[in-house]
């Protein structure tokens, strides 16, 4: 009688493996980012008056990356605290990248805005460097001031944002039609971030954003 040879085991291709080895637990990888995001304003708040610290903190995204922020943070709903902080970097780091065209659509949007402009507390007619600073001022209030105001600041800044790529998009809406939709697109995921973190903003007031 012939003996078959023993089949030798499938190979795993390498992500295959990976996604059995080492995928995160849900429910751990949502106390993880819970657990790091109370960490970071507890730390901050707790050393309020320590201004190193708190530009260390809102530096984050130069010292640890915004990879390493993405994998703690970017899959918490938005009215959480790791996700509302989620965003809030994440507006920060874009205003950081491109602050001459988000000057440019700020200037645009106080014409619609206004009283989002005020709440915001940007300047009047402002430059790259003046939307820089806001955003950091934004983002430090979350450690050395009120979290509630600091997400109504954010939340305003992006209203006026918004209106500014709606103006945009109408006066491109003659010459480039699928630009004009994409600009609309995005002021309308402006506008929807914005709604998110005037959410969290009650939340924080109600002491309930966790």
């Amino acid at each position: 009688m012939t003996r078959t040879p023993p089949r030798r085991p499938a190979r795993l291709e390498d992500a295959q493996a990976e996604a059995i080895i080492g995928a995160p637990d849900p429910a751990e990888a949502s106390l993880l980012a819970h657990e790091t995001a109370q960490a970071l304003v507890d730390g901050g708040r707790g050393r309020a008056g320590d201004p190193e610290l708190v530009a260390r903190l809102v530096g984050l995204v130069e010292s640890e990356g915004l990879e390493t922020l993405a994998e703690m943070w970017s899959g918490s709903p938005a009215n959480t605290l790791p996700g509302t902080l989620w965003r809030l970097y994440l507006i920060r780091e874009w205003v950081r990248r491109d602050p001459r065209h988000i000057a440019l659509n700020y200037r645009r949007g106080l014409e619609l805005a206004e009283v989002a402009g005020v709440i915001a507390g940007v300047a009047d007619t402002p430059g790259p460097e003046d939307v820089r600073r806001t955003a950091d001022r934004i983002l430090s209030g979350v450690f050395d001031g009120d979290l509630d105001v600091a997400l109504d600041r954010a939340s305003s800044f992006l209203k006026v944002l918004a209106a500014g790529s709606a103006l945009g998009a109408e006066s491109l809406d003659a010459t480039d039609s699928d630009l004009s939709a994409l600009v609309v697109q995005r002021a309308s995921a402006l506008l929807n971030t914005a709604e998110d973190l005037q959410h969290a903003a009650g939340l924080a007031r109600a002491g309930t954003l966790e």
